[in-house]
Order: structure tokens, then sequence, then C-alpha cells
């Protein structure tokens, strides 16, 4: 065994040239006793190198490094080397997650996906000419797939329109695509489309079960939401086929988990998400409209809008806007303001219990699924008293006493995300209450996102039944 440049840091990501004789690897800087090896809200520091080593003569030497320390959005998760040996990377130097292409030698990089819009996902032709990519630039609500040549220019957009397209992979002979094909009304399916652009062909499945309620789902809409310190916050509505002013319809806020994610006005591209957006379809179809926000700290809308100021543990200040899209929707003229849900999971089941702590004047029921309920323990308590403190002052679990609101509690106890303590505790501060009435649906043996169809469908099934109960027809 030979060590490449053995140090006190992080390296990672191998990848070997054409020929067999450099290999290209991230380096981060080692950590402190006791740090954590990743932020999971995209807020720890980029601060990576691009080190290049001689396979024959076991150098190595660093090619390339951040100028200065910037928040990380999963940038060393596309990192590339090509075919051709162009090193790949994403960074976020203006607010915005681009891919950046530099020789393997080393030099000034190129950033090939420059604009307003973040790049998620990526693939390579066989060649390591053309990078394929899945981005919002055109659409900063939803996703497209593009292409653009490694070494740089003209980037050029292969879908449009209503399609949400994700996950480009180059097929072997770089004359088509194959992706994440998705509608408002079409589920997340495999497709191809033409290199060069052109008509799209759905493969994998060619046919959507009989079953399949096509016809009977809605096409949300996109609204934006002033959160009440100016901040513009996106949401997709659902209204019910035939909704109308004075229907006084009971409605329901939705918010996803993360909270690095961003729904979109179709089916999503994650497996729990696709869930999600199927649950909001199902709720619009039996007469409920949903309002899913994307609140400050999500991804899509730029670095400053993920790392806005107070979020989660530091004061929860997304949690305004919640209250302004709940009041957004008892607004609605279709919309009895007497009969507002609210559900969510992971992140969103957070949100969920705030929600019924803080204003069960507006919140009527809901439904939280795995959510976080003290922030002063999630992670063990913290040496630092004022910021274990604000945690805490941040949680749901300060507002117990106002609390009124029914609620159903789903959750694994099998969860490695968030800990099954966080429901349990929370339990019995509200049996200790007395005066909340709430149900429990506890899994044996689930993670955090169920892996069984069976748990998943019943899961839904009782969200469904326990909001209909106390807010539907």
């Amino acid at each position: 065994i030979t060590w490449i440049a053995p140090s006190v840091d992080r390296d990672s990501s191998p990848y070997w040239s054409a020929d067999g004789t450099k290999i290209a690897f991230l380096r981060r800087p080692g950590l402190q006793y006791g740090a954590a090896t990743f932020s999971f809200r995209g807020r720890g520091p980029a601060n990576f190198a691009i080190w290049v080593a001689d396979a024959v003569k076991g150098t190595a030497q660093e090619v390339w490094c951040f100028p200065k320390e910037e928040p990380l959005y999963y940038s060393f998760r596309n990192f590339k080397l090509t075919a051709n040996d162009r090193i790949l990377f994403t960074a976020e130097h203006d607010n915005w997650n681009h891919v950046f292409s530099m020789p393997l030698t080393g030099g000034e990089p190129v950033d090939l996906t420059p604009g307003e819009g973040f790049v998620e996902q990526m693939g390579l032709s066989s060649d390591g000419k053309t990078l394929f990519y899945s981005s919002n630039l055109a659409d900063i609500h939803g996703r497209h797939i593009w292409k653009v040549p490694t070494v740089g220019g003209k980037a050029v957009q292969l879908t449009k329109g209503a399609t949400i397209g994700t996950y480009p992979v180059a097929l072997s002979s770089g004359r088509k695509a194959a992706f994440h094909y998705a509608t408002a009304v079409h589920p997340t399916s495999i497709a191809l489309v033409p290199a060069n652009g052109g008509k799209i062909k759905v493969v994998a499945p060619e046919k959507l079960p009989a079953e399949f309620p096509m016809k009977e789902l809605v096409i949300p809409e996109l609204v934006v939401v002033n959160s009440p310190d100016g901040l513009e916050i996106p949401c997709q509505i659902f209204l019910p086929k035939g909704a109308k002013k004075g229907d006084k319809l009971p409605g329901v806020v939705y918010t996803h988990g993360g909270p690095i994610r961003q729904m979109l006005l179709g089916w999503h591209y994650m497996g729990s998400y696709f869930d999600a957006y199927a649950f909001n379809q199902h709720l619009a179809i039996h007469g409920y409209v949903v309002l899913s926000i994307n609140f400050r700290s999500g991804i899509g809308y730029g670095r400053s809008f993920r790392n806005a100021p107070d979020t989660g543990r530091r004061g929860a200040s997304e949690y305004q806007d919640i209250l302004a899209g709940a009041r957004y929707l008892q607004s609605r003229p279709e919309v009895d303001p007497e009969r507002i849900g609210k559900w969510g999971l992971s992140y969103g089941g957070l949100l969920t219990a705030m929600a019924l702590a803080r204003n069960s004047d507006i919140f009527k029921v809901g439904v939280d699924m795995a959510g976080v309920h003290d922030w002063s323990t999630l992670r063990g308590r913290s040496s630092d008293a004022s910021a274990s403190k604000l945690a805490r002052d941040s949680s749901p679990i300060v507002n117990v006493k106002t609390w009124k609101s029914p609620v159903l509690f789903i959750h694994g106890d099998d969860d490695r995300n968030v800990p099954f303590q966080q429901t349990t505790d929370l339990v019995q501060k509200l049996r200790a209450k007395g005066d909340v009435y709430f149900e429990l649906m506890i899994v044996p043996d689930e993670p955090h996102v169920f892996l069984l169809y069976k748990n998943r469908m019943e899961c839904y099934n009782r969200a469904f039944e326990f909001i209909n109960r106390f807010i539907g027809k």
C-alpha cells in the first residue's frame, strides 16, 4: 500500500486520470475534537482544496483551493474527473451552486453554469466532453435538463415547459440522455431526450396503471407570500377542482423536511417528497385547499435564502413564514379560516408541532411525523449555556402550555435522523398537561422514512383520517 500525501486533513473522492498516472482528490481540513464531520443544513464552511497525485512517484500537490471559506452545499459530492482530464466541482461563489471546470494540471476554474440558478445533479458523456445537469436556471421553481461542454461554452436547455427534469445520465452513444421525468400530473418516470434537444420519450414505465387517477389530479399554482420581515416566500397552492369563492373549504399547510429541500410544481424527485406531493394531491382531491410552503433555509433560491439568519435552533425565524402562509390561506375566498390544519415530516414535523404549540388559534389539527421537538437535546446537550437556552427557546417544547389542538404523532422507533426520544419526551409533557387530545402511530423497526410500503400506506391513511375527523366536511 502506498499512502498518498498523508496528513491531518481529510481526503476523499479520488479519481484516476485517463492514462492512469494521476489521481485527483479533495482535501478538507481536519476537525477539532468533537466537531461535526458535516453540516446537514448546508451551513458548514466549504474550504476544500483540490489535489493531484502522481500515482507512480506517490507525490501530490495542491492545484486549487477555495479563495475563502464559504457556506457549503454538498460541494464535495459533485467532484468529478472527466475522461478528457477536466476536473469538475461545484461551488457557490456568487450565491448560486454552479459547476466549475479546470485542467488536471491546475489553472483558473471556468464557471460552466453561470446565472441565477443552481445545479443539483449532473452526469457526463462517455468521452468526458459534455456535462449534462439539472438546474433551475430558467425556472427557479422547477428543474430542467441542460448540457454544456466541459471545457466551457454555451449551455443548451434540453427540457422546457411543465417538465421536471432531474438526475441526467448520458447514454453511451452520446446521442441521448436519460433522466427522471415528471410533471404536475405525471409521476416521476424514466425518459429519454435527444442530446441536441427534441421530443421527450417516457420509457419506464411505458404505461401508467389503469387505476392511476391522472384526470383527478390538480395542477398546483405558484403563490408568493410576504413574511412579516419582508422576505418573499414561494409556495404552491393546490385548489380542488371547481373550488370557488364562498365554498368555505378546509385548508391544510404543508412544510417539507430538511430543511435544505424545495417543493416543486409537480411530482418530486426524492422518495419521501414524492409521497408528500401525492398526499397533498389526495387532500385536494377530497376537498382541501393545500398550501405547500418553501420556507427560508430551503434550497433553490440561493445561498442567502438557504442561510437566512436566526433559523432553526438559532431563533426559529422560519416560523414567521409558516404563520404568514397560514394567514394567507385563511384569507383565500374558497377557504374556511376556522378549519386550518398542518402536517409535515421531520423538519416539517417540527414546524407542525411549533404551529400547534404557538398558534392553536389558527391550526386546529396537526399530523407530526418524526419531528424535532427540542433542539437543545437533538445532538446532545451543549456546554454553551446561552446556545443551549436559545436552542430550547427555538423549539416547540417551550410552548406546550399554549398547545390546544389535537395531534397525531407518527414515528418509527429506529429513527437514526431524529431520535425517537424527541417524540416520547413531548408526549410525556402533553400527558402531564392533560388537555390536549393526541393519538400515536408508533412503528417498530422503521427508520426516519418508512421502508415498508404497507407502513407508508397506513401512515398516510391514518393522517388523512385524523385531519378529516377534525376539520373535514
